[in-house]
């Protein structure tokens, strides 16, 4: 992900939505705080984007090292993920 100004966005919207449509998020700042987040349409956060809209939920920008950082789980076919997740919770909490 990466951050232009409004400065820079306002020089330039083309450009940066050039990069938007090649599938790069960005997010545009104003006085260091970040005011929009643009992400691909068919982007993971495309379900999030209308609810982000309205002010309902505020989405923290993660890097590639938080996604790595998240655990995998390898569901076998015919098995409810929601089980294997509610499992897991079981383990940890003994």
């Amino acid at each position: 992900m990466s951050t232009v100004s409004v400065r820079e966005f306002s020089y330039n919207p083309s450009a940066i939505f050039a990069r938007v449509e090649k599938g790069e998020t960005v997010q545009v700042t104003r006085h260091g705080n970040v005011i929009a987040i643009l992400t691909p349409a068919n982007g993971p956060m495309e379900r999030y984007a209308h609810l982000v809209a309205q002010g309902r939920i505020k989405l923290k920008p993660t890097t590639a090292a938080d996604r790595h950082g998240m655990p995998r789980y390898d569901v076998p076919e015919g098995v409810d993920p929601l089980a294997v997740l509610l499992a897991e919770r079981e383990e940890d909490d003994r």
